[in-house]
Protein backbone atom coordinates (compact mmCIF):
# COMPACT_ATOMS: atom_id res chain seq x y z
CA UNK A 1 0.00 0.00 0.00
CA UNK A 2 2.98 2.67 0.76
CA UNK A 3 4.30 1.71 -2.46
CA UNK A 4 1.16 2.57 -3.95
CA UNK A 5 0.68 5.50 -2.64
CA UNK A 6 4.43 7.37 -2.08
CA UNK A 7 3.91 9.66 -4.93
CA UNK A 8 0.40 11.55 -3.60
CA UNK A 9 1.67 13.57 -0.71
CA UNK A 10 3.36 17.03 -1.14
CA UNK A 11 4.59 19.71 1.45
CA UNK A 12 2.07 21.85 3.19
CA UNK A 13 2.61 25.15 0.74
CA UNK A 14 1.01 27.21 -1.34
CA UNK A 15 2.10 26.30 -4.72
CA UNK A 16 0.53 22.36 -3.60
CA UNK A 17 -2.59 23.64 -2.64
CA UNK A 18 -3.53 25.67 -5.44
CA UNK A 19 -2.57 22.47 -7.81
CA UNK A 20 -5.41 21.16 -6.58
CA UNK A 21 -8.04 23.37 -7.41
CA UNK A 22 -8.99 25.00 -11.18
CA UNK A 23 -8.47 28.46 -10.10
CA UNK A 24 -8.17 30.63 -7.00
CA UNK A 25 -11.27 30.55 -5.37
CA UNK A 26 -12.44 33.77 -3.45
CA UNK A 27 -12.73 31.65 -0.13
CA UNK A 28 -10.29 28.87 0.89
CA UNK A 29 -11.44 27.27 4.00
CA UNK A 30 -8.97 25.29 5.88
CA UNK A 31 -10.83 23.05 8.87
CA UNK A 32 -8.95 21.24 12.21
CA UNK A 33 -10.56 17.93 13.14
CA UNK A 34 -9.78 19.19 17.16
CA UNK A 35 -9.52 22.41 18.71
CA UNK A 36 -6.96 23.82 20.69
CA UNK A 37 -3.87 21.53 19.01
CA UNK A 38 -1.39 24.83 18.47
CA UNK A 39 0.86 22.36 16.21
CA UNK A 40 -2.38 22.22 13.71
CA UNK A 41 -2.28 26.36 14.42
CA UNK A 42 1.52 26.99 13.90
CA UNK A 43 0.51 25.05 9.99
CA UNK A 44 -2.07 27.35 9.79
CA UNK A 45 0.12 30.40 10.33
CA UNK A 46 2.35 29.11 7.77
CA UNK A 47 0.21 28.22 4.75
CA UNK A 48 -1.51 31.22 5.35
CA UNK A 49 1.51 33.57 5.16
CA UNK A 50 2.13 32.12 1.88
CA UNK A 51 -1.34 32.23 0.60
CA UNK A 52 -1.51 36.21 1.51
CA UNK A 53 1.69 36.66 0.06
CA UNK A 54 1.77 34.74 -3.23
CA UNK A 55 -2.18 34.91 -3.99
CA UNK A 56 -3.33 37.49 -3.04
CA UNK A 57 -5.73 36.30 -0.12
CA UNK A 58 -6.76 39.86 1.83
CA UNK A 59 -8.93 38.73 4.70
CA UNK A 60 -8.10 35.59 7.74
CA UNK A 61 -11.08 34.65 9.11
CA UNK A 62 -10.94 32.53 12.15
CA UNK A 63 -13.90 30.40 14.70
CA UNK A 64 -14.41 33.68 17.12
CA UNK A 65 -17.22 35.99 18.23
CA UNK A 66 -17.39 38.48 14.88
CA UNK A 67 -18.13 42.09 17.04
CA UNK A 68 -15.07 41.49 19.13
CA UNK A 69 -12.78 40.57 16.32
CA UNK A 70 -13.75 44.15 15.15
CA UNK A 71 -11.23 45.05 17.81
CA UNK A 72 -8.52 42.71 16.17
CA UNK A 73 -9.28 43.87 12.90
CA UNK A 74 -8.66 47.53 13.78
CA UNK A 75 -5.33 46.64 15.60
CA UNK A 76 -3.77 44.75 12.71
CA UNK A 77 -4.55 47.89 10.08
CA UNK A 78 -4.46 50.67 12.15
CA UNK A 79 -2.31 50.02 14.89
CA UNK A 80 -5.43 50.52 17.53
CA UNK A 81 -5.36 49.50 20.97
CA UNK A 82 -2.06 47.18 22.39
CA UNK A 83 -1.30 43.49 21.34
CA UNK A 84 -2.52 42.19 24.64
CA UNK A 85 -5.35 44.40 24.69
CA UNK A 86 -7.33 42.82 21.71
CA UNK A 87 -5.97 39.21 21.94
CA UNK A 88 -7.80 39.11 25.38
CA UNK A 89 -10.70 41.33 23.98
CA UNK A 90 -10.88 40.26 20.65
CA UNK A 91 -11.26 36.79 20.85
CA UNK A 92 -13.87 34.09 21.87
CA UNK A 93 -13.76 30.24 23.04
CA UNK A 94 -10.21 31.39 25.04
CA UNK A 95 -8.62 31.80 21.75
CA UNK A 96 -6.90 34.83 22.62
CA UNK A 97 -4.55 32.75 24.92
CA UNK A 98 -2.89 30.84 22.01
CA UNK A 99 0.35 31.16 21.76
CA UNK A 100 -0.30 30.76 17.46
CA UNK A 101 -3.01 33.07 17.68
CA UNK A 102 -0.62 35.78 19.15
CA UNK A 103 1.91 35.06 16.40
CA UNK A 104 -0.95 35.33 13.70
CA UNK A 105 -2.29 38.44 14.85
CA UNK A 106 1.79 39.94 15.27
CA UNK A 107 2.41 39.37 11.78
CA UNK A 108 -0.52 40.54 10.21
CA UNK A 109 0.41 44.09 12.27
CA UNK A 110 3.34 43.73 10.67
CA UNK A 111 2.42 42.73 7.49
CA UNK A 112 0.25 45.61 6.89
CA UNK A 113 2.89 48.46 8.59
CA UNK A 114 3.66 51.13 5.98
CA UNK A 115 1.05 49.55 2.83
CA UNK A 116 -1.75 51.45 1.57
CA UNK A 117 -5.38 50.92 2.99
CA UNK A 118 -6.36 48.98 -0.24
CA UNK A 119 -3.09 45.93 0.32
CA UNK A 120 -3.57 45.63 3.73
CA UNK A 121 -4.65 42.31 5.31
CA UNK A 122 -7.50 42.33 7.22
CA UNK A 123 -8.95 39.57 10.21
CA UNK A 124 -12.37 38.71 10.59
CA UNK A 125 -14.13 36.74 13.29
CA UNK A 126 -16.84 35.12 11.53
CA UNK A 127 -18.67 33.32 14.50
CA UNK A 128 -21.73 34.92 16.68
CA UNK A 129 -21.36 36.34 19.72
CA UNK A 130 -21.72 32.71 21.30
CA UNK A 131 -20.11 30.24 23.89
CA UNK A 132 -20.70 26.76 24.59
CA UNK A 133 -23.04 27.41 27.74
CA UNK A 134 -24.23 30.49 26.93
CA UNK A 135 -25.43 33.18 23.99
CA UNK A 136 -24.34 36.82 24.49
CA UNK A 137 -27.13 39.90 25.04
CA UNK A 138 -28.58 41.23 21.60
CA UNK A 139 -27.82 44.89 23.26
CA UNK A 140 -24.34 45.77 21.70
CA UNK A 141 -25.39 44.89 18.43
CA UNK A 142 -28.99 46.22 18.31
CA UNK A 143 -28.13 49.46 19.97
CA UNK A 144 -24.95 50.21 17.38
CA UNK A 145 -27.35 49.93 14.61
CA UNK A 146 -30.25 51.80 16.01
CA UNK A 147 -27.73 54.36 16.55
CA UNK A 148 -26.21 54.25 13.44
CA UNK A 149 -29.23 54.91 11.62
CA UNK A 150 -30.58 57.84 13.81
CA UNK A 151 -27.25 59.71 13.14
CA UNK A 152 -28.12 59.34 8.96
CA UNK A 153 -31.47 59.32 8.52
CA UNK A 154 -34.74 60.85 9.98
CA UNK A 155 -36.13 59.99 13.40
CA UNK A 156 -39.60 59.39 11.27
CA UNK A 157 -38.60 56.01 9.64
CA UNK A 158 -37.34 54.53 12.87
CA UNK A 159 -39.67 51.73 14.06
CA UNK A 160 -38.70 52.75 18.04
CA UNK A 161 -36.52 54.98 20.05
CA UNK A 162 -33.31 54.38 21.59
CA UNK A 163 -35.24 54.23 25.34
CA UNK A 164 -37.60 51.46 23.77
CA UNK A 165 -35.33 49.00 22.93
CA UNK A 166 -33.40 49.42 26.71
CA UNK A 167 -36.31 48.89 28.25
CA UNK A 168 -36.97 46.01 26.18
CA UNK A 169 -33.74 44.33 26.45
CA UNK A 170 -33.83 44.82 29.95
CA UNK A 171 -30.96 43.65 32.28
CA UNK A 172 -28.37 41.39 30.05
CA UNK A 173 -28.08 38.72 32.52
CA UNK A 174 -31.46 37.81 31.55
CA UNK A 175 -30.05 37.07 28.83
CA UNK A 176 -26.22 35.51 29.32
CA UNK A 177 -27.84 33.06 31.92
CA UNK A 178 -26.14 29.68 31.60
CA UNK A 179 -29.03 27.74 33.01
CA UNK A 180 -31.00 28.44 29.87
CA UNK A 181 -29.05 25.99 27.49
CA UNK A 182 -30.06 23.24 29.86
CA UNK A 183 -33.56 24.23 30.55
CA UNK A 184 -35.76 26.36 28.27
CA UNK A 185 -37.29 27.60 31.19
CA UNK A 186 -34.64 29.75 31.83
CA UNK A 187 -34.40 31.51 28.65
CA UNK A 188 -36.02 34.80 27.93
CA UNK A 189 -36.12 33.68 24.08
CA UNK A 190 -39.53 33.64 24.30
CA UNK A 191 -40.91 36.44 26.12
CA UNK A 192 -43.20 39.19 24.85
CA UNK A 193 -40.16 41.44 25.07
CA UNK A 194 -37.85 39.23 23.10
CA UNK A 195 -40.63 38.87 20.28
CA UNK A 196 -41.21 42.41 20.40
CA UNK A 197 -36.99 42.91 19.33
CA UNK A 198 -36.85 40.20 17.15
CA UNK A 199 -39.34 42.69 14.88
CA UNK A 200 -37.87 45.84 15.47
CA UNK A 201 -34.80 44.16 14.49
CA UNK A 202 -36.44 42.64 11.90
CA UNK A 203 -37.35 46.54 10.60
CA UNK A 204 -33.95 48.16 11.33
CA UNK A 205 -32.39 45.67 8.86
CA UNK A 206 -35.32 46.37 6.68
CA UNK A 207 -34.38 50.03 7.14
CA UNK A 208 -30.63 49.72 6.69
CA UNK A 209 -30.87 48.10 3.05
CA UNK A 210 -33.49 50.57 2.61
CA UNK A 211 -31.71 53.57 3.25
CA UNK A 212 -28.09 52.22 1.53
CA UNK A 213 -27.78 54.36 -1.42
CA UNK A 214 -28.15 57.71 0.96
CA UNK A 215 -25.75 55.73 3.76
CA UNK A 216 -23.46 54.94 1.08
CA UNK A 217 -22.84 58.74 0.16
CA UNK A 218 -23.35 59.94 3.66
CA UNK A 219 -20.98 57.37 5.77
CA UNK A 220 -19.14 55.07 3.53
CA UNK A 221 -18.35 51.23 2.67
CA UNK A 222 -16.50 49.93 5.52
CA UNK A 223 -19.62 51.83 7.91
CA UNK A 224 -22.64 50.33 6.18
CA UNK A 225 -20.96 46.75 5.99
CA UNK A 226 -20.26 47.52 9.42
CA UNK A 227 -24.01 47.91 10.46
CA UNK A 228 -24.79 45.02 8.22
CA UNK A 229 -22.63 43.09 10.58
CA UNK A 230 -24.87 44.37 13.61
CA UNK A 231 -28.16 43.64 11.86
CA UNK A 232 -27.10 40.23 10.78
CA UNK A 233 -26.26 39.34 14.88
CA UNK A 234 -28.84 41.50 16.24
CA UNK A 235 -31.62 38.91 14.01
CA UNK A 236 -28.83 36.00 14.76
CA UNK A 237 -28.89 36.76 18.14
CA UNK A 238 -32.48 36.48 19.03
CA UNK A 239 -33.09 33.73 17.04
CA UNK A 240 -30.56 31.71 18.92
CA UNK A 241 -32.68 32.83 21.93
CA UNK A 242 -35.80 32.25 21.10
CA UNK A 243 -34.59 28.37 20.18
CA UNK A 244 -32.95 27.88 23.04
CA UNK A 245 -36.35 28.34 25.24
CA UNK A 246 -37.75 25.81 22.97
CA UNK A 247 -39.14 22.52 24.36
CA UNK A 248 -39.37 20.16 21.21
CA UNK A 249 -36.92 17.14 20.33
CA UNK A 250 -35.80 19.91 17.72
CA UNK A 251 -34.58 22.31 19.55
CA UNK A 252 -30.45 21.53 20.05
CA UNK A 253 -30.24 20.57 16.05
CA UNK A 254 -31.80 24.02 15.67
CA UNK A 255 -29.83 25.82 17.87
CA UNK A 256 -26.43 24.54 16.15
CA UNK A 257 -28.07 24.87 12.51
CA UNK A 258 -28.79 29.19 13.49
CA UNK A 259 -25.04 28.88 14.79
CA UNK A 260 -24.36 27.93 11.44
CA UNK A 261 -26.22 30.39 9.31
CA UNK A 262 -25.07 33.40 11.20
CA UNK A 263 -21.57 31.65 10.20
CA UNK A 264 -22.44 31.10 7.12
CA UNK A 265 -23.87 35.07 6.60
CA UNK A 266 -20.39 36.64 7.57
CA UNK A 267 -18.74 34.36 5.36
CA UNK A 268 -20.61 35.33 2.52
CA UNK A 269 -20.52 38.93 3.76
CA UNK A 270 -16.48 38.55 3.72
CA UNK A 271 -15.93 36.95 0.35
CA UNK A 272 -17.93 40.67 -1.24
CA UNK A 273 -14.82 42.33 0.09
CA UNK A 274 -12.52 40.27 -1.33
CA UNK A 275 -10.19 36.88 -1.59
CA UNK A 276 -10.45 35.86 2.10
CA UNK A 277 -8.90 32.83 3.83
CA UNK A 278 -10.87 30.84 6.59
CA UNK A 279 -10.04 28.66 9.42
CA UNK A 280 -12.31 26.01 11.72
CA UNK A 281 -13.38 23.00 12.47
CA UNK A 282 -13.72 20.83 9.69
CA UNK A 283 -17.50 20.38 11.13
CA UNK A 284 -18.37 24.17 10.51
CA UNK A 285 -16.40 24.04 7.09
CA UNK A 286 -17.54 20.83 5.13
CA UNK A 287 -19.72 20.49 2.46
CA UNK A 288 -21.59 17.39 4.10
CA UNK A 289 -24.06 17.77 6.36
CA UNK A 290 -22.42 18.29 9.95
CA UNK A 291 -23.55 15.75 12.53
CA UNK A 292 -22.89 15.33 16.63
CA UNK A 293 -23.84 13.83 19.64
CA UNK A 294 -25.65 16.14 21.82
CA UNK A 295 -27.31 14.60 25.66
CA UNK A 296 -26.57 11.13 23.73
CA UNK A 297 -28.53 11.71 20.80
CA UNK A 298 -28.02 12.50 17.60
CA UNK A 299 -28.11 15.71 15.48
CA UNK A 300 -27.64 16.35 12.07
CA UNK A 301 -27.38 20.30 10.55
CA UNK A 302 -26.48 22.02 7.61
CA UNK A 303 -23.02 23.66 8.54
CA UNK A 304 -21.66 27.38 7.19
CA UNK A 305 -19.91 25.30 4.67
CA UNK A 306 -22.13 23.45 2.85
CA UNK A 307 -24.61 26.59 3.15
CA UNK A 308 -21.49 28.80 1.73
CA UNK A 309 -20.74 26.27 -0.98
CA UNK A 310 -23.70 26.37 -2.84
CA UNK A 311 -23.40 29.78 -2.79
CA UNK A 312 -20.25 30.13 -3.79
CA UNK A 313 -19.74 26.71 -6.17
CA UNK A 314 -16.28 27.00 -7.48
CA UNK A 315 -15.75 30.21 -5.53
CA UNK A 316 -15.45 27.69 -2.14
CA UNK A 317 -12.77 25.76 -1.65
CA UNK A 318 -11.94 23.38 1.53
CA UNK A 319 -8.99 21.81 2.88
CA UNK A 320 -10.14 18.95 5.73
CA UNK A 321 -6.79 18.73 8.42
CA UNK A 322 -6.95 14.95 9.93
CA UNK A 323 -4.40 13.28 12.19
CA UNK A 324 -2.30 10.13 13.15
CA UNK A 325 -2.21 10.34 17.10
CA UNK A 326 -2.94 12.44 20.00
CA UNK A 327 -1.36 10.21 22.23
CA UNK A 328 -2.37 12.33 24.93
CA UNK A 329 -5.93 12.61 24.42
CA UNK A 330 -5.95 8.85 23.67
CA UNK A 331 -6.20 8.84 19.70
CA UNK A 332 -3.30 6.54 19.65
CA UNK A 333 -1.95 5.03 16.21
CA UNK A 334 -4.99 4.61 13.73
CA UNK A 335 -6.39 1.47 11.99
CA UNK A 336 -4.54 0.84 8.69
CA UNK A 337 -8.22 0.33 6.89
CA UNK A 338 -8.77 3.78 7.37
CA UNK A 339 -8.23 7.28 5.35
CA UNK A 340 -5.62 8.24 8.46
CA UNK A 341 -4.12 4.71 8.57
CA UNK A 342 -3.49 4.67 5.05
CA UNK A 343 -1.88 8.12 5.10
CA UNK A 344 -0.19 7.66 8.40
CA UNK A 345 2.07 4.77 6.64
CA UNK A 346 3.44 7.40 4.60
CA UNK A 347 6.96 8.62 5.84
CA UNK A 348 6.09 12.46 5.63
CA UNK A 349 5.50 14.07 9.38
CA UNK A 350 2.71 16.34 7.65
CA UNK A 351 1.42 16.58 4.05
CA UNK A 352 -0.85 17.57 1.49
CA UNK A 353 -2.83 15.12 -0.79
CA UNK A 354 -5.55 15.42 -3.54
CA UNK A 355 -8.56 13.27 -2.25
CA UNK A 356 -9.46 12.59 -6.03
CA UNK A 357 -5.32 11.07 -7.10
CA UNK A 358 -6.18 9.02 -3.33
CA UNK A 359 -9.07 7.51 -4.39
CA UNK A 360 -7.72 6.83 -7.87
CA UNK A 361 -4.84 5.07 -6.13
CA UNK A 362 -7.34 2.95 -4.36
CA UNK A 363 -9.16 1.94 -6.40
CA UNK A 364 -11.97 -1.01 -5.07
CA UNK A 365 -10.44 -0.43 -1.59
CA UNK A 366 -13.00 1.75 0.55
CA UNK A 367 -11.43 2.74 3.87
CA UNK A 368 -13.75 2.59 6.64
CA UNK A 369 -14.52 5.32 9.32
CA UNK A 370 -12.08 5.83 12.06
CA UNK A 371 -14.01 5.51 15.72
CA UNK A 372 -12.37 8.06 18.08
CA UNK A 373 -12.15 7.48 21.19
CA UNK A 374 -12.02 11.06 22.43
CA UNK A 375 -14.91 12.98 21.78
CA UNK A 376 -12.49 16.12 21.09
CA UNK A 377 -11.09 14.51 18.19
CA UNK A 378 -13.65 14.31 14.90
CA UNK A 379 -12.05 11.65 12.47
CA UNK A 380 -12.47 12.07 8.26
CA UNK A 381 -15.42 10.46 7.45
CA UNK A 382 -14.20 8.65 3.92
CA UNK A 383 -17.79 9.08 2.38
CA UNK A 384 -17.29 13.01 2.30
CA UNK A 385 -13.88 12.78 0.66
CA UNK A 386 -15.55 13.51 -2.73
CA UNK A 387 -16.55 17.28 -0.84
CA UNK A 388 -13.32 17.95 -0.32
CA UNK A 389 -10.79 19.71 -2.13
CA UNK A 390 -7.85 18.60 -0.34
CA UNK A 391 -6.62 16.58 2.55
CA UNK A 392 -4.23 18.33 5.33
CA UNK A 393 -2.40 14.98 7.36
CA UNK A 394 -0.71 15.68 9.96
CA UNK A 395 1.18 12.40 11.22
CA UNK A 396 1.34 13.09 15.27
CA UNK A 397 0.49 16.22 17.85
CA UNK A 398 2.45 16.28 20.70
CA UNK A 399 1.52 17.18 24.05
CA UNK A 400 1.81 20.68 24.64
Amino acid sequence: MVTDIKDIPHAVEAAAVMRLLPARPRMLALGEPTHGEETLLDLRNDLFRQLVEQEGYRTIALESDCVAGLLVDAYVTSGEGTLDSVMEDGFSHGWGASAANRELVRWMRAYNDGRPPAERLRFAGFDGPLEITCAASPRQVLTALHGYLSAHVSPDLLPCTAETLDSLLGADERWTNQAAMRDPSQSVGRSAEAGQLRSLADDLVSLLDEQTPHLLTATSREDVDRARLYGRTATGLLRYHFWMADTSPGRMARLVGVRDRMMAGNLLALAERGPALVYAHNGHLQRAKSTMRMGGLPVEWWCAGALVSTELGEDYAFLATAVGTIRHQGVDTPPADTVEGILYALPEDHCVVDPARLADVLGDTRPGPRVSPWYGYASLDPAHLAGIDGIVFVKDLPRG
